[in-house]
């Protein structure tokens, strides 16, 4: 699924996914910029399986609007658990949202590894929400590329209205757009 070598004069990018509606802004603006997106959804970490179905299917919808693939790695919720368990009680945007990012950030630049046949251009959709802490998500990016020999996309998308926008874009293509993050621990809405 893994476009290899890239469409030819496009340089190819793996763009880690959260959700569908924080993907809206990231692919648009990377597409525009001459880059070859290639999706990646890690969704582990959302709860229950139901809410992990419908942000999957959401995302193949804007894939589909937008003209990009889509690399969905399995879901495997037992293993997202038994990690963050440990860091349960931890409030909100503590040490168990590091653990989500880096775990999440980890997957996707294991697959890339596989995959590239070159190193590859690596980015995230998690800079876009105003509930995310994006100097350590950059941080984390930075280190978890340099550990797999990948190139970081450093970008907050949630500058210059990206969020705002993100919204717009959601709403004119009908995606759905949840209100927790998808961690079970913490479910209560954002």
């Amino acid at each position: 699924m893994f476009v290899k070598n890239g469409r030819p004069g496009r340089s190819p990018l793996l763009l880690h996914i959260c959700c569908a509606p924080d993907a809206t802004v990231p692919v648009r603006d990377l597409k525009a910029e001459g880059f070859d997106v290639i999706g990646l959804f890690y969704g582990s970490n959302i709860h229950p399986e139901d809410e992990y179905r419908r942000r999957a299917g959401a995302l193949a919808r804007l894939s589909v609007c937008e003209g990009f693939d889509v690399v969905y790695l399995p879901y495997e919720p037992e293993v997202w658990l038994s990690s963050a368990y440990a860091l349960k009680d931890e409030p909100e945007r503590g040490k168990r949202c590091a653990l989500c990012f880096a775990i999440q950030l980890s997957a996707a630049a294991s697959y890339a590894n596989t995959q590239a046949a070159a190193p590859l251009r690596f980015c995230t959709t998690l800079t876009i929400s105003p509930h995310k802490d994006v100097k350590l998500i950059s941080s984390l990016g930075r280190e978890i590329s340099a550990r797999h020999g990948l190139i970081w996309e450093d970008r907050v998308w949630r500058k210059n209205g990206g969020f705002l926008r993100s919204v717009q874009i959601s709403r004119s293509l009908g995606l759905y757009r949840q209100n927790y993050c998808g961690c079970v621990y913490s479910e209560k809405p954002l």
